[in-house]
């Protein structure tokens, strides 16, 4: 149902460095870009986009807006959030398991989009 997420940047070559290593970590590449955004598909499933806003207006972040990017195992889980904080991220909840099947790792992109990766293995 879901074809694609947008994040808001002030900085669009910025978010693109720290998107485009996020992305390949998780198995996906640039499947678009132009002068406002970016963005990102692993040929499957929704794609996660990072744009300047049409309005022209400074992007902000959304209280209660998370972004959750699926992982195919905790080590990757582990591996997605330490290159997310190494790249200047913020942790926003350190990786572990959040139920019996749900394992997470929460943190902010550079502009302070809240993000989860995360599997269900």
């Amino acid at each position: 149902m879901i074809g694609y997420a947008t994040l808001g940047t002030n900085d669009l070559a910025r978010a693109a460095d720290f998107y485009d290593k996020i992305a390949e970590a998780l198995g996906g590449k640039r499947a678009f870009a132009n002068d406002r955004g970016i963005g990102w598909s692993a040929g499957r499933g929704p794609s996660l986009m990072v744009m300047k806003p049409f309005d022209g207006q400074a992007a902000s972040v959304g209280n209660g807006t998370m972004i959750a990017l699926a992982a195919e195992s905790r080590e990757k889980v582990d591996q997605v959030h330490a290159l997310a904080l190494s790249l200047g991220g913020k942790d926003e909840g350190s990786v572990g398991a959040r139920s019996e099947r749900f394992y997470a790792g929460y943190f902010r992109d550079l502009d302070g989009n809240k993000l989860v990766v995360f599997c269900t293995k």
